[in-house]
């Protein structure tokens, strides 16, 4: 099997945290829905197919049986992560949603030592440890440790190993193909499982007009089309474990999103958090060489 040099150039990095900044729009738009959520996510993944399909045509040729299946399963589990996520909306803060959902490096990083023998460098876990107290810090006045928030908590954690499982499977399988075949081929399995989860739960919703439709097109776009297609691209680029941590910068992004877009004001604290999460990611980049290894 053909193994793909990770180099974890700076400029993935900045490729990676654009994709970053897609993703984090994701709230805005399930929040807008006026969907019930696991019919947002149904409707997010199904106007993807179309897009994506110029993209991934030519590499569909070599897709091998085994692999189609094995990337029909990734897609559950990122519908399991969809599904999750816009549900946890429904009975928790969008910060709390935020920060549990992202919380992949947690299953990622040891799944990856032993299943994919990644090595930790040295100062990796230091670097992801702070990453991580920046993050809190960040959204320590936001979070909303209450008990009736318990239940949508629960949700976004759990979203958080689906999604993790996604990130694992699609690593791999950047071995051999391209992102958009990923994507493309995943969202089959993402569209059956939240459709027929969402027929079952929710009854049958069909969008109609532009109110019900932008916001999903939105999702569409932002999500599946430019914002996991690109971190998929980026994984091909660099460590499963460096990418988990860069997606921390999430929280950070959905933010600035609100001080720029709402006008929310960020206080010092959230100004030391984010500060604290840049330096975070900075001392995880700084443990892997740029350099080719040959």
């Amino acid at each position: 099997m053909k193994i793909i040099k990770r180099n974890n150039e700076t400029k993935y990095v900045l490729l990676e945290l654009l994709a970053v900044a897609f993703l984090a729009a994701g709230g805005i738009f399930v929040k807008l829905s006026s969907l019930t959520p696991v019919s947002t996510g149904f409707y997010r993944v199904l106007f993807s197919l179309p897009l994506l399909l110029p993209l991934a045509f030519r590499g569909l040729r070599i897709l091998t049986k085994k692999d189609v299946l094995i990337l029909f399963l990734a897609g559950v589990f990122l519908a399991g992560d969809v599904a999750l996520w816009n549900l946890s909306f429904s009975y928790t803060s969008v910060a709390n949603a935020n920060l549990l959902t992202n919380l992949t490096p947690f299953t990622v990083i040891p799944v990856s030592y032993f299943l994919f023998r990644e090595k930790i460098p040295k100062l990796f876990l230091a670097g992801a440890a702070v990453t991580l107290i920046g993050v809190f810090v960040l959204l320590g006045g936001k979070i909303s440790p209450l008990r009736s928030n318990y239940f949508g908590d629960f949700l976004a954690f759990s979203a958080s190993f689906f999604y993790a499982v996604f990130i694992l499977i699609s690593y791999r399988l950047r071995d051999r193909y391209e992102s958009s075949v990923i994507m493309f081929v995943s969202g089959f399995g993402s569209a059956l499982a939240l459709g027929v989860t969402s027929v079952l739960t929710e009854g049958i919703q069909i969008p109609h007009g532009a109110e019900q439709l932008w916001p999903l097109l939105g999702l569409t776009l932002c999500l599946q089309v430019i914002g996991h297609n690109l971190l998929a691209h980026c994984q091909g680029k660099l460590s499963v474990n460096l990418s988990s941590i860069v997606c921390l910068c999430q929280p950070v992004i959905a933010s600035l999103y609100s001080y720029f877009i709402f006008s929310e004001v960020l206080s010092l604290r959230e100004v030391l958090g984010i500060a604290i999460v840049i330096a975070g990611v900075y001392l995880v980049k700084a443990q892997y060489s740029n350099k080719i290894k040959k």
